[in-house]
């Protein structure tokens, strides 16, 4: 199997903590987004959508993290994605919760809004009601997330990590770009603290935490 990704990628980053927590290694290529290496003929070739991560498994061409992280789960027989169909069925749940209006109100309008290039070209008018509309939005689902996911459980399905820990945990933590204070919900920084405690954790999230320096320093 080999892995292609850039460690400053927010849905490469669920995928390499599962792999260090697991204690697998892969073959792998880093992508660097920054050169535009994800953009070549070359990668376009691997996956169309010109995105990281992408699992490449004996011809099989995985390209959305989710699909990759439950692939790899099953493979490998991990307990962070578990064989009870009930079990299962909460974690697909979780994933789900966190790749649409998450992702879409937290990820896309509070904080890739500032960062991606794609918005550049936005008025301050629609910069300002995306941010109103997200900030409103998120408070919601971080509200669910706080009291009907996490709750007094250590991680979001349970008092056992499992893949919607690692996919949410790097949505999550990508608002500490815009310095987004999760101090209303209590739960959730609980359980951020307890994955970022993690032994695979600082390597896992380097790249990520080296562009938050050099971002904050800017």
């Amino acid at each position: 199997m080999k892995l292609y990704y850039d460690p400053i990628s927010t849905t490469s980053r669920a995928v390499t903590l599962f792999l260090a927590d697991q204690g697998i290694c892969l073959d792998e290529e880093i992508v660097s987004l920054h050169a535009g290496k994800h953009q070549t003929p070359e990668f376009a070739v691997i996956n169309p959508n010109m995105q990281v991560p992408a699992l490449v498994d004996d011809g099989l061409v995985l390209t959305e993290s989710s699909a990759i992280l439950k692939y790899l789960g099953e493979k490998l027989g991990s307990p962070a994605y578990p064989t009870d169909l009930r079990m299962r069925a909460r974690v697909n749940e979780a994933l789900d919760w966190f790749n649409t209006g998450f992702h879409l109100n937290f990820c896309v309008f509070l904080v890739y809004r500032r960062l991606l290039p794609d918005f550049a070209t936005l008025d301050a008018a629609a910069h300002k009601a995306i941010d109103n509309l997200g900030q409103h939005r998120a408070q919601k689902y971080l509200d669910v997330l706080n009291r009907h996911m996490i709750g007094g459980q250590n991680f979001v399905c349970g008092d056992q990590i499992t893949l919607a820990d690692y996919l949410g945990a790097t949505y999550v933590t990508l608002g500490e770009f815009v310095g987004f204070d999760l101090t209303p919900w209590p739960n959730v920084r609980r359980w951020i603290a307890g994955l970022k405690a993690r032994p695979s954790w600082d390597a896992a999230y380097a790249g990520f935490n080296g562009l938050l320096s050099a971002a904050h320093a800017a």
